[in-house]
């Protein structure tokens, strides 16, 4: 059973940076696609990046692009997701996802999600 904890939101101003973790217990990760989605109150959930986990190749939303570093630590089975020039636009409860699928902008085709983190950025 894959399990998946983030931490390391918070409250952070405008121009900051935070960076999330998410750690992964369960199989080996090598066949997986692991991900960071977005929830703003009143929004769906929204695709921010994914790597696929034994290649590491990443993927980015054009909104997180050039801001936002997705990485992984294969020893510590450990997701990354370090996020610099924080704009309002950003805040949002922040999902860790794994799939066997392969990578996807959507949320349906990822099997498994941790418990989410709340990023705050204040103007």
């Amino acid at each position: 059973q894959v399990q998946l904890v983030e931490s390391g939101g918070g409250l952070v101003q405008a121009g900051g940076s935070l960076r999330l973790s998410c750690a992964a217990s369960g199989p080996t990760f090598s066949s997986y696609t692991m991900g960071w989605f977005r929830q703003a109150p009143g929004k769906e959930r929204e695709f921010v990046t994914a790597i696929r986990w034994s290649s590491g190749t990443t993927y980015y939303a054009d909104s997180v692009k050039g801001r936002f570093t997705i990485s992984r630590d294969n020893a510590k089975n450990t997701l990354y997701l370090q996020m610099n020039s924080l704009t309002p636009e950003d805040t949002a409860v922040y999902y860790c996802a794994a799939t066997t699928i392969g990578p996807s902008v959507s949320a349906g085709r990822y099997m498994y999600w941790g418990q989410g983190t709340q990023v705050t950025v204040s103007s």
